[in-house]
């Protein structure tokens, strides 16, 4: 690891106040270089866990600003080096000017995700937490944020852990029927409880992979598709879900050529709503291929609003559905406020009334779109995987697993099962760290992180 004294601004210039981080062997001596505490005390006399309020001077003498200086001595910090906060006013000449005396000082202004990169190689956290940092600092809703608290707390890595000390188990079991091999008469291994045990390991480990989809969902928002004929209200529908006069409305047939995306907050999920060109026949050229969009948008959705304000034909039944296959689909009436008369039931659909132009019925819509979307409520206590690259190592590993029930079931030699024992504990490895730890890896993950963490 490189041990040079790092710095770097953790807040936007331009605020009320800003903060600089500093951390590294020298971060003491460089900030008490500026530093004059008002009572006098440098910070090198002074205990770890200490606010001291003071001024800092440039190298000339000349006053850059009142601060507050945070103290965190090793390895009680973040990175688990010595570490110092200035607390300043946010002005971008007081936030450079600071930086530049600093670096004058013997620091160096610090690399994206540098700060958790040294938490994570002086064992502060595991690479699993070190990510998570990241994904918090991103979280978009409450489900984000609390599956990305839960991670940085450790509710992952203790999950892993535990598989581990279950594959290390099993390892065990097996390494001592090889070691004893020509001892028939000794039996360490019992093949149906080697079988029970990687049995529970595999079910364990494919719960995580199946809470990935749910976490992509959570993480990128959830995409709704509002299709239905011309003239139904799907663009007055998507500016009243959105609160905003997003999409253009009017009473001319076709006005949406194009798909129409923006996001908006269902009690903490966030939802990805496309407004999609109305479905009719035309010999419009640039129609068409809005038609065609929406019928894409429908491929790629997970939720389906459709929109109408008839009684569909059967025909125009069959081809929704059809297209929906796999999909929720939701049958929503519209202009309720014009048009009281409408059907509760069609076909094995419940259909929901509103007006998108009065607001009827909009809770009770947001309701089942909740409902449709099936997710779980998340507490910082689940454990739900939303990182690729974990999500990569557990398929890996749960392919290996396979093998090794495969290998089991047809009892086959114990050191080709330890073998792809040995695999799998890499795969679980390569999440937290543990074992493989690349500055190609590294340098991956940290380089996608914000200047200052």
């Amino acid at each position: 690891m490189n041990n040079d004294t790092i710095c770097a601004p953790a807040t936007p210039a331009g605020g009320a106040l800003g903060i600089i981080r500093i951390s590294g062997s020298g971060a003491i001596p460089a900030v008490d270089a500026l530093f004059h505490a008002a009572n006098g005390h440098p910070l090198a006399s002074r205990a770890g866990y200490s606010l001291s309020y003071g001024t800092l001077q440039s190298d000339g003498g000349e006053t850059i600003d009142d601060v507050v200086v945070s103290l965190f001595r090793a390895p009680h910090s973040y990175t688990g080096e010595d570490s110092v906060e200035i607390t300043c006013h946010g002005s971008r000449y007081i936030i450079n000017k600071v930086l530049e005396e600093l670096v004058q000082c013997g620091c160096r202004m610090a690399r994206a995700g540098e700060f958790t990169e040294r938490a994570f190689l002086n064992g502060k956290m595991d690479l699993s937490q070190a990510e998570a940092v990241a994904d918090l600092i991103a979280s978009s809703n409450r489900a984000t944020h609390q599956i990305a608290i839960s991670q940085l707390r450790g509710q992952f890595s203790s999950e892993l852990v535990i598989l581990r000390q279950q594959l290390l188990h099993l390892t065990t079991l097996l390494e001592l029927e090889l070691d004893f091999s020509d001892h028939e008469d000794l039996e360490f291994a019992d093949r149906s409880e080697l079988l029970t045990l990687a049995n529970t390991i595999y079910t364990h480990i494919t719960q995580l992979t199946h809470s990935f989809k749910i976490g992509q969902a959570l993480k990128q928002g959830i995409p709704v598709a509002i299709v239905g004929k011309t003239n139904v209200g799907k663009s007055t529908l998507l500016n009243r879900l959105l609160h905003d006069d997003r999409a253009i409305v009017s009473n001319i047939h076709g006005t949406t050529r194009d798909t129409i995306e923006d996001t908006i907050d269902i009690r903490g999920i966030t939802f990805r709503f496309i407004d999609t060109a109305g479905i009719r026949q035309t010999t419009d050229e640039v129609e068409q291929m809005g038609i065609s969009r929406t019928y894409s948008a429908i491929d790629k959705a997970r939720i389906v609003l459709w929109l109408i304000d008839e009684m569909p034909t059967e025909p125009e039944i069959t081809d929704i559905t059809s297209r929906c296959e796999g999909r929720s689909i939701i049958p929503v009436w519209n202009k309720t406020d014009i048009n009281s008369a409408f059907c509760y039931k069609m076909a094995t659909l419940s259909v929901i009334p509103i007006s998108a132009k009065t607001g009827q019925g909009i809770p009770e819509l947001e309701s089942a779109i909740l409902a449709a979307a099936d997710i779980p409520e998340i507490s910082s206590n689940d454990v739900i995987v939303t990182n690729v690259r974990h999500f990569e190592a557990l398929t890996h590993a749960q392919d290996n697993l396979q093998r090794i029930l495969e290998g089991l079931h047809r009892n086959i030699s114990g050191d080709l099962i330890s073998e792809d024992l040995r695999l799998v504990l890499s795969d679980l490895s390569e999440i937290t760290g543990g074992l493989i730890t690349s500055q190609e890896t590294l340098s991956n993950i940290f380089s996608h992180f914000c200047v200052g963490k």
